[in-house]
């Protein structure tokens, strides 16, 4: 460490009273975090919580598989693709000038050699990931989290397979572990009946785990007021105002109060206050599609259909079953186009699941940056800090991600894990 480095660290100042803005999975893990090192914490948030991109996913628990977004495959899908209503990966013809913009950057950073950096910055998080959880229960957060007692990529052929089976020796390449084995379509069916006889090949995975997303998050919130931590929802936070020795936080109730310092953890709204702080990052809502079916037989764990981009994942005796990438507003209402996609695609590849009995149909707004990397730590205000941007792994990443942010904060040392998620870079 440097002097200077050593002067910062010494005259760091732990903040007492500390304002979490947004109550999905990362902002409510982060306040859990601050309150287990003696923190008094305010949870603010417009809706409620998991009300934005943490109820209605897939809820794995993968950091084997949390890879960067922007990767070699998205190149392959052309204009006309990615125009169409039932493409797994949508773009609105009438896209802004700033989703372009967002877009271009995006391609740039899907090519195997960024792929690659931004693996390597990955890999140190994701092994803490599942370690994060299992402290949060020991500490009385009593949200299950379910071993997945089978976990099946399935595919029509052989050929299929053989994309994934490449992107899991670059993830083993870049250190990270993950353990599977490449079987048939009929020992799949025997592990998973709910497969059909479409399915010619799989790859299982194991050591994975799953939980109810909007169950979970519910429970940590719940852990919060019980140690004391208010929450506030219903109310927008419209400014942040950066004072010289506290911040206030005004909301849209005519509320103006101060603290010692604000988490910004608004997922894909994260740029609309951070940007004042020096966050020129672009966070785009790709928005994901789930519904809840009936299925005859409920699979033991998490069943993919990589070829399809469609996730499915047993909660009680439904199957919840997601998809989609679609790059529009986050407030955009649902689009029916998008359920009847993942609809159709699932439907010759599950059997006896009744997808026309459809509840919950949900979509929710994933924060996704060009570079598929989040952004975790300090803006150009030590008062001011980010949260968000983790495009689909907001959910595996959550704990983990308050658990290092949480001791930033207090400590004024930036943990090694977080130095590739500057919100300044």
């Amino acid at each position: 460490m440097t002097a200077a480095g050593s002067f910062a660290q010494s005259t760091h100042v732990v903040p007492d009273k500390v304002a979490v803005v947004g109550a999905g999975m990362v902002g409510l893990a982060t306040a859990w975090f601050l309150q287990e090192r003696g923190i008094e914490v305010t949870v603010i948030d417009r809706e409620g919580v998991a009300a934005g991109a943490s109820w209605g996913n897939a809820g794995w628990l993968t950091p084997g598989l949390a890879t960067p977004l922007p990767e070699p495959a998205v190149l392959k899908y052309g204009v006309r693709a990615v125009l169409s209503p039932s493409s797994p990966v949508y773009v609105p013809p009438t896209a802004s000038p700033r989703l372009l913009s967002f877009l271009t950057r995006f391609a740039r950073n899907s090519t195997a050699g960024r792929w690659k950096t931004a693996m390597d910055a990955l890999v140190p998080i994701n092994r803490q990931a599942l370690t994060a959880f299992d402290f949060l229960g020991k500490a009385g957060v009593e949200a299950e989290t379910y071993e997945a007692k089978s976990f099946l990529a399935a595919y029509r052929t052989v050929e299929e397979r053989s994309v994934l089976l490449e992107e899991i020796e670059q993830i083993h390449a870049a250190g990270q572990d993950i353990e599977f084995e490449p079987i048939t379509g009929d020992d799949a069916r025997e592990i998973e009946p709910s497969l059909s006889d479409e399915i010619g090949a799989a790859i299982r995975l194991h050591g994975q785990r799953f939980i109810n997303p909007g169950a979970y998050v519910q429970v940590l919130a719940d852990s919060v007021v019980a140690r004391g931590g208010r929450l506030r929802t219903g109310v927008a936070v419209n400014d942040v105002v950066d004072g010289i020795r506290d911040v206030r936080v005004v909301t849209s109730d005519g509320v103006s109060e101060s603290y010692d310092a604000v988490v910004l953890a608004t997922g894909a709204w994260l740029g609309k206050l951070a940007r004042e702080f020096g966050v020129r990052t672009v966070v785009q809502a790709g928005r994901g599609y789930s519904f809840s079916v009936p299925i005859a037989h409920v699979p033991a764990g998490p069943v993919y259909f990589p070829a399809q981009r469609v996730a499915c994942t047993p909660l009680g005796d439904r199957l919840r079953v997601a998809g989609m990438m679609e790059f529009r507003k986050p407030d955009a209402k649902l689009d029916p186009r998008r359920i009847d996609a993942i609809v159709e695609a699932a439907r010759p590849l599950l059997r006896d699941a009744d997808l026309d009995a459809r509840t919950f149909e949900w979509v929710g707004p994933r924060p996704c940056t060009p570079d598929g990397l989040p952004l975790i730590g300090a803006t150009s205000s030590p008062r001011v800090f980010a949260a968000g941007g983790h495009g689909m792994w907001g959910i595996t990443l959550g704990p983990i991600t308050g658990q290092l942010l949480a001791e930033q904060m207090t400590t004024g040392r930036t943990p090694d894990e977080l130095a590739p998620f500057s919100p300044l870079r």
